[in-house]
């Protein structure tokens, strides 16, 4: 009998230091919406906030408006800790009551344009749109240089993007192909004509980043990012050029911010701190995109950028309008092209 009661004690502890260790496990876990490693180099991200803070963020392959639409679901009850979206998806986000307030470590350093005020969502770094081309996969084909040159026939089934509807880069496309041909954000017409114009192209449309489907030559031009397409060309090795198209584009800025009710506050701000810490910004830029702490860019990934002549041509816009404007462009690019 005592024994046995040895026995159910021993299991008894056992139980509860498992129940322990669980409970160890995950405050020491952040949750993030669309953190996905082949994008942006989170990969290397996530590695380091582990590496530092002691939190698991585990990869997440959501994109924007998927991470948007997830947290309103869950509304009511969290998952998510920490979400990163383009910056009109947290303007949106905020609105909604989606995400909570924080201002991190490095708070001071952003300029006032890129960060809400109250701390519900702050820039963590910024990229450029234009052509990410796999030269190899245009097999002879001339680089395209401008927005013009997509609607030739000689790239048809060659040119990929995001869908707009979707996706943030998707959208940034979008504004970036409206101004470009004399569009506005109260005007999307231009915009809108060009992609039906384009649809003659037969393009590839995904809904995720395609990162890796233009290093296998399957999508051979791809309007993203101008991080993306230094990355393939100096970490991947890939014959990729970046193009800034003749007639302009846009730079836009990506954020972070903690979700409302986050289950694991503590560790969320860990991560948001961490990000914007020297060593977070760093990894930022040595992806080639360009961190909002200015002062964390190495002279030695900048001279690996297009010069700056070329990135005159790459205008900010109003991000508050660019929001308020989203839905309706959304709206008419499935009535209208999709």
């Amino acid at each position: 009998m005592q024994h046995r009661l040895m026995s159910i004690a021993r299991s008894a502890a056992l139980a509860v230091g498992l129940a322990a260790g669980a409970t160890a496990v995950l405050a020491q876990t952040a949750i993030c919406y669309n953190c996905p490693p082949e994008w942006a180099d989170w990969g290397t991200q996530l590695k380091a906030i582990k590496a530092r803070t002691g939190v698991t963020v585990p990869p997440d392959n959501k994109n924007s408006g998927q991470s948007l639409a997830q947290m309103s679901a869950e509304r009511a009850s969290p998952v998510a800790d920490v979400t990163y979206l383009g910056v009109t998806f947290a303007i949106q986000a905020q609105k909604d009551g989606l995400l909570g307030s924080y201002q991190p470590a490095g708070w001071k350093d952003i300029p006032d344009g890129l960060k809400d005020p109250a701390g519900h969502w702050f820039t963590i770094h910024s990229g450029t749109l234009g052509f990410m081309v796999n030269v190899d996969a245009l097999k002879g084909k001339p680089v395209p240089k401008s927005w013009a040159d997509l609607l030739k026939p000689e790239y048809k089934g060659l040119v990929g993007y995001l869908d707009p509807a979707s996706a943030f880069v998707g959208y940034v496309g979008a504004v970036a192909a409206n101004q470009a041909r004399g569009g506005t954000l109260e005007n999307f017409g231009p915009g809108i004509d060009y992609f039906k114009a384009l649809q003659k192209n037969e393009p590839i449309v995904p809904k995720q980043t395609a990162y890796a489907r233009v290093l296998s030559g399957e999508i051979a031009i791809l309007l993203d990012y101008d991080f993306n397409a230094y990355r393939a060309k100096y970490k991947d090795g890939a014959n990729v050029q970046f193009v800034i198209p003749a007639e302009g584009t846009v730079v836009v800025p990506y954020v972070m911010g903690m979700v409302a009710k986050a289950p694991h506050a503590a560790d969320a701000k860990k991560v948001l701190d961490f990000v914007l810490s020297d060593e977070g910004q760093a990894i930022w830029a040595k992806a080639y995109l360009r961190p909002v702490r200015a002062a964390a860019m190495p002279a030695d990934v900048q001279a690996r950028f297009l010069p700056a002549s070329e990135y005159a041509r790459a205008k900010t816009v109003d991000y508050g309008r660019m929001a308020a404007v989203q839905k309706a462009f959304s709206d008419r690019y499935l009535q209208e092209v999709k």
